[in-house]
């Protein structure tokens, strides 16, 4: 069984970032595309987000450390440049949500989610490059995320602030989430990012904020049904009664592997006892029949999103080897095993290349969903395809 589903994976790694690095790349104005539709067809003129473009930079960089080749060396100078050139606020610090398609400042706030995609992706990129400028930007970062959105009364980190860091009415990541202060998501990609910043400068700085952050997921983020509680108040009331299944699974392999970046045999027991847990809710209650993983329900209503998004497949299967590793039991592999055979038949788009951005209960795609664009980036995918395959091998 291992040996096949290492193979595929393997094998579909390859393929996604053969996609990109063929389909995405702005010849005419420089960096990467802001969007493709469903059916392949570029949407010119494009905006181009932050997310987006960290994103394969990060996923260039993972591959090439992954590889341990140039194969991707030209993508990642790319993004990187184009992350600098456009994205990089050089007058106040940190980096702009969105440009236009020539590269132009458009939407000019400061979300934190931003700035640590931006730490997670450099740090990623410096473990390739070993380049002294891009870690000292990386760290830049990590001293103003630090500076500038960490609540010194409450604890945890703000959610957006207009360019010059000022307070900002509408804090909101997009428009289907709750204009809260504080949120699981961006906590949670802090957390990833500082993990990775942690890897390459040991410094101690970081060490600190990263068991802060570590503390506020086992103190705060945890409610009482093994879930992650999602939107927050300044003073960590609870804002929300949706459970996000991909974010479940998705936090408890992060924080694990925070823990064992570490070192910390404290923080280690404690993230595995709760991987553990939330684990066997996972399977419990997110999983279809057919091994796809539901989107999202509400926890007041038991209203269910039946809907299949890529991404929490691809978490989910990270997830489960992790705690496959940590027990032992096999069943973790081989549910781990059935959500491929999933992203295989439904999710994996054979004739266009790369993945559906989502399908319905019945395995359908929504033809209206991106290929690529600010949401639809080669991150989970790719890193979930990294992931299986050293710990298969």
């Amino acid at each position: 069984m291992n040996q096949e589903f290492l193979h595929s994976v393997t094998h579909e790694l390859a393929n996604i970032l053969n996609y990109w690095k063929t389909n995405t790349i702005d010849k005419k104005h420089g960096g990467y595309l802001g969007r493709i539709d469903h059916f392949n067809q570029v949407i010119d003129k494009s905006s181009k987000g932050i997310i987006l473009n960290s994103r394969i930079l990060w996923a260039f960089s993972a591959a090439s450390n992954h590889y341990q080749n140039d194969a991707y060396k030209v993508e990642c100078i790319t993004a990187y440049q184009y992350l600098q050139s456009c994205f990089r606020d050089n007058n106040n610090g940190g980096v702009y949500w969105k440009v236009n398609y020539l590269g132009e400042p458009l939407e000019t706030k400061k979300q934190t989610y931003a700035q640590a995609f931006t730490i997670y992706s450099l740090a990623e990129y410096y473990k390739y490059c070993n380049k002294k400028e891009v870690l000292e930007w990386a760290f830049d970062l990590f001293e103003l995320v630090e500076e500038k959105t960490k609540d010194q009364e409450f604890d945890g980190y703000i959610e957006a602030f207009e360019k010059n860091w000022g307070s900002l009415q509408d804090m909101r990541l997009s428009d289907k989430d709750l204009n809260a202060p504080k949120t699981m998501n961006t906590h949670l990609h802090i957390l990833e990012a500082y993990t990775t910043l942690f890897e390459v400068t040991n410094n101690s700085k970081v060490e600190k904020a990263l068991k802060a952050l570590i503390d506020l997921f086992l103190d705060q983020f945890v409610s009482e049904n093994n879930h992650f509680k999602l939107f927050f108040s300044k003073d960590w009331k609870n804002l929300s009664h949706e459970t996000s299944f991909g974010h479940d699974i998705e936090a408890t392999w992060l924080l694990l592997n925070a823990s064992k970046q570490l070192n910390d045999l404290s923080y280690i027991k404690k993230t595995e006892i709760l991987a553990l847990k939330i684990a066997d809710t996972f399977l419990e209650e997110a999983i279809d029949q057919d091994f796809g993983v539901f989107n999202a329900i509400n926890q007041k209503t038991n209203k269910l999103d039946f809907d299949k998004h890529w991404w929490p497949q691809a978490e989910a299967i990270v997830g489960l080897l992790y705690v496959w590793e940590i027990t032992n039991d096999k069943k973790y592999l081989a549910i781990a095993n059935k959500v491929w055979a999933f992203i295989e038949r439904y999710i994996i788009d054979f004739d266009n290349g790369e993945w559906y951005f989502r399908v319905d209960r019945h395995g359908v795609p929504y033809q209206n969903e991106n290929k690529v664009g600010p949401w639809k980036c080669p991150y989970h995918n790719t890193r979930a395809c990294i992931e299986i395959i050293r710990k298969l091998k």
